[in-house]
């Protein structure tokens, strides 16, 4: 695993520079972020140069309902959900350091930086619900999740031409702030929220939830902190 990873690493720097005469000094970079489409969400980002070292990115993204990744619905004795589905956008502020003097060579190399990453999501989660007594309720909730991460991150980008490159997000560690809510548009019974945070204890989605994350009848929302990580290939255009 070492190896193939230390062939992989003198594979892009050799690449980089024998790269290098094809590439500009281009202050401007569009990108595509392709390896977003695996969750069914597009991306698309914009670079500017701001000095020697540094420069400044700004992504916008919209996530759709499709996508190769799925959350299945929970499966409980009481409760059966369909699979969860979510759509929405996110904005991500980022802030790059280059090892290269990019005035010279374009925005290209390795580069280190921070990220500031927002997110908004809608989610209808649909279902039933059977209480002790084996009544059935219908469930109808609108779901919104808003998540803040802020982290570092390491990359490379490897100039393809004057002006195409492909940006490797090599890693993205940070911390993510969650805040959950619900709107029920079905009357309930009180217990639905007990059995609700013990079917959810059970979800392998939320393994990492402290005891702090539960819906109540008052209170439908929580909030929760968990480790959060990016990483991405991303084709770009420089102008």
């Amino acid at each position: 695993m070492k190896n193939t990873f230390a062939l992989l690493l003198f594979s892009l720097i050799t690449l980089g520079v024998y790269s290098q005469e094809s590439t500009s000094n281009h202050k401007n970079e569009i990108g595509f972020v392709v390896t977003d489409l695996i969750d069914g969400s597009i991306q698309l980002r914009y670079e500017r140069l701001i000095s020697d070292h540094f420069s400044i990115d700004l992504g916008l993204g919209y996530k759709g309902t499709d996508g190769i990744v799925k959350l299945s619905g929970l499966d409980t004795e009481k409760i059966k959900t369909s699979d969860i589905t979510y759509t929405g956008v996110k904005v991500i502020p980022e802030v790059r350091y280059y090892l290269n003097n990019i005035r010279q060579t374009g925005m290209n190399g390795f580069y280190m930086g921070a990220y500031v990453k927002y997110s908004g999501f809608k989610s209808d989660l649909d279902g039933e619900y059977i209480n002790d007594s084996g009544t059935t309720y219908d469930l109808e909730f609108d779901a919104k999740i808003n998540v803040t991460s802020v982290g570092f991150m390491i990359g490379y980008k490897l100039p393809v031409t004057k002006k195409f490159a492909i940006d490797f997000m090599i890693a993205g560690p940070g911390a993510g702030f969650y805040n959950f809510s619900l709107s029920n548009k079905k009357d309930l019974p009180d217990e639905f929220y007990d059995d609700l945070n013990e079917a959810l204890d059970k979800y392998s989605l939320f393994d990492l939830l402290n005891s702090d994350f539960r819906f109540s009848q008052i209170k439908r929302s929580s909030d929760l902190r968990l480790l959060s990580f990016r990483y991405g290939i991303t084709a770009t255009y420089a102008f």
